[in-house]
C-alpha cells in the first residue's frame, strides 16, 4: 500500500504563484511514475504533468511554460506560475507503484487550489 498526502493548495490572485508538494509513504514498492491530475466542477479530470523514475517529464498543452514538476525520490512538486482563473481545480497526486509482479495506481486526496481576485 502507498498513501500520497498533497500539500500546498489554497487561494492565489490571477498572475500569482502555488507550489504543490506530494509524499508518498514510505513502500517498498517501487513507485515507477508520479503525476499532477486536476477536476474542475463540473468537469472530467485531465492530466496536468507527470514525471518518471527517470526523470521524463510530460505537460498538458494548457499548462506547458507555466507549471514544472519535479521530483526527489518518493516527494513530487509542482511549480504553478503565472496562474489563471482556469486553473481552478482540485488537484490530486497519482502515482504507479510496482513490486516484482504487479502494478497498482494510486491516489491523493486532492487539494484545492483557487485562482481569483
Amino acid at each position: 500500500q502507498v498513501q500520497l498526502v498533497e500539500t500546498g493548495g489554497g487561494l492565489v490572485q490571477p498572475g500569482g504563484s502555488l507550489r504543490l508538494s506530494c509524499a508518498a509513504s514510505e513502500t517498498t514498492l517501487r513507485i515507477n511514475i508520479m503525476a499532477w491530475y486536476r477536476q474542475a466542477p463540473g468537469k472530467e479530470r485531465q492530466l496536468v504533468a507527470r514525471i518518471t523514475s527517470g526523470g521524463t517529464t510530460n505537460f498538458a498543452d494548457s499548462v506547458k511554460g507555466r507549471f514544472t514538476i519535479s521530483r526527489r525520490q518518493n516527494t513530487m512538486d509542482l511549480q504553478m506560475n503565472s496562474l489563471k482563473p482556469e486553473d481552478t481545480a482540485v488537484y490530486y497526486c497519482f502515482a504507479i507503484a510496482s513490486d516484482t509482479y504487479h502494478s497498482r495506481a494510486y491516489w491523493g486526496q486532492g487539494t484545492q487550489v483557487t485562482v481569483s481576485s
